[in-house]
């Protein structure tokens, strides 16, 4: 059974990697545009270096799940995978007489 517990754990990791990486995407966006909108109205503020600064977080935050999601890449084994039940009927078996 500790093979289908990894791999379960494996894919959950794997799905919230994904979440987390859209997160850092849009909190990255988020920054960005904060960032050259304050530097218009005020360049050189302080305002702008916070935006600047949390946008180099963000960055670092999506670049670092971007990686990890690539180091644990899910084999593609050529098939897709089903997690229900199969819809093919299932056949009757008759003795011969």
């Amino acid at each position: 059974m500790a093979p289908k517990t990894e791999r379960i754990q494996f894919l959950r990791a794997v799905r919230q990697l994904h979440r987390v990486r859209s997160f850092y995407a849009v909190g990255a966006l988020f920054w960005a545009g904060s960032a050259v909108w304050t530097g218009w109205q005020a360049p050189g503020s302080r305002q702008m270096w916070v935006c600047v600064l949390l946008l180099a977080v963000f960055t670092g935050l999506l670049v670092t799940a971007v990686l990890s999601l690539r180091r644990l890449a899910v084999p593609t084994t050529g098939r897709p995978v089903h997690h229900a039940a199969s819809r093919k009927t299932a056949s009757v078996r008759h003795a011969h007489a």
